[in-house]
């Protein structure tokens, strides 16, 4: 049996501010009917940078990545089975919730909210997914 080849996508301009940071990772891979979304930093989109921004700004952002990321793929959120949510608090949950909820409104995606002490940058939550075509 013929083993799938990954194929990395380019999804800009967050290709474009990986690159800049030299950030060895591809937003997005797809093999077969698997697309896997990576954990990524909220990104401004018009400039590139990070931090600054309180958490639901953070959390649409990240959101928004994940959708261009499915979209470039050939997917959509309808398409997403299972996520995994990293944040630097709990206290940040209810306002993350609030944020997720707009874009799975209806029988979401299966997910789990893990704890990260600290990230390499100003921001506190990340997402990445696996969906299925």
């Amino acid at each position: 049996m013929a083993a799938m080849k990954r194929e990395a996508l380019r999804v800009e301009p967050i290709s474009s501010f990986l690159d800049r940071v030299k950030a060895p990772t591809s937003p997005v891979t797809r093999a077969g009917n698997m697309i896997f979304v990576a954990g990524l930093p909220p990104f401004d989109p018009e400039t590139g940078e990070i931090g600054g921004m309180p958490i639901e700004r953070q959390s649409e952002i990240i959101m928004e990545q994940m959708k261009l990321c499915l979209q470039t793929a050939g997917a959509s959120l309808d398409n997403v089975m299972k996520c995994n949510v990293y944040c630097t608090s709990t206290r940040h949950f209810a306002a993350f919730n609030a944020v997720y909820a707009r874009y799975f409104p209806v029988d979401p995606p299966a997910r789990i909210f893990v704890c990260t002490p600290e990230w390499f940058g100003p921001f506190d939550v990340e997402i990445d997914c696996i969906a299925m075509m």
